[in-house]
């Protein structure tokens, strides 16, 4: 990409979490009505209305590209450049009151993630991250640590539903034997700390590509390591997350795949 419209796209990107952050931050001072979507997944005026304000700003900066968002779907092709946006992720802790909750807004181009910006309004802090320029948490410049073995590594697990009748479910429980630390930040947040090196990896078998588009570049720039459960790169199919610190990460794909033969 330019680097210029690349500089655009991240400031736009950024701009739009902002907006997305003063609308939810609103609902969140005076509550909300809860729906349910055809998936039987809540939605709110919040999500909506943030997912608008992002749209808006997002489409004037960069009017050649698509955007794909939680809540109005796909407004042109899937091709070239793509933004990617879930207004409110984690609705479900934003309608019980907790914190966990955060705007998610990513840019493809031809494919390949470039550009990411996590805002976590109530929670207290925003990263952002594309190819090449490095990762940041609210300005200051965050890497994954330096960790090397299971033994001394900090895992954190999120949506693990579908993985318990997984072959790989004996891998999980022996990961989560041999490790330091365990814990089930979800949503943003573990992504958020192993970004910044307060965690080593984080496992997970039930996401949408929406929902950790922008946290994988910013693990990615921060020198981490973002693929599925396979070890696949992402795609807009990708349904699962391993994530972790580069030795860390290895080695915990190798045990998933000894375990799926």
């Amino acid at each position: 990409m330019n680097p210029d419209i690349a500089a655009s796209a991240l400031a736009a990107a950024r701009e739009a979490a902002a907006a997305a952050a003063e609308v939810i931050k609103h609902y969140w001072r005076r509550g909300v009505e809860v729906e349910l979507k055809a998936d039987a997944t809540p939605v709110t005026v919040a999500d909506r209305e943030a997912e608008r304000a992002i749209r808006q700003i997002l489409q004037a900066a960069l009017p050649q590209a698509s955007i794909y968002g939680e809540e109005f779907g796909l407004d042109g092709e899937r091709g070239g450049l793509l933004w990617l946006v879930d207004p409110l992720d984690g609705t479900k802790s934003f309608v019980r009151r907790t914190p966990f909750f955060s705007t998610q807004i990513a840019l493809m181009e031809g494919g390949e993630l470039v550009l990411g910006v996590s805002s976590a309004p109530v929670y207290g802090e925003t990263m952002w991250a594309s190819t090449d320029g490095g990762a940041w948490l609210d300005g200051e410049g965050v890497r994954v640590a330096d960790t090397s073995v299971i033994g001394d590594a900090s895992l954190s697990l999120g949506n693990v539903r579908t993985l318990t009748a997984d072959a790989r479910w004996d891998a999980l429980g022996g990961l989560i034997r041999d490790s330091n630390r365990i814990r089930g930040y979800g949503d943003f947040c573990h992504y958020h700390l192993l970004a910044r090196g307060s965690l080593d990896l984080v496992i997970e078998s039930d996401v949408n590509i929406l929902d950790i588009a922008a946290l994988a570049v910013i693990v990615r720039e921060a020198g981490g390591v973002f693929t599925d459960l396979d070890g696949a790169p992402l795609s807009l199919e990708t349904r699962s997350v391993l994530a972790g610190t580069p030795p860390i990460h290895a080695q915990a794909l190798q045990r998933l795949r000894k375990s799926a033969r």
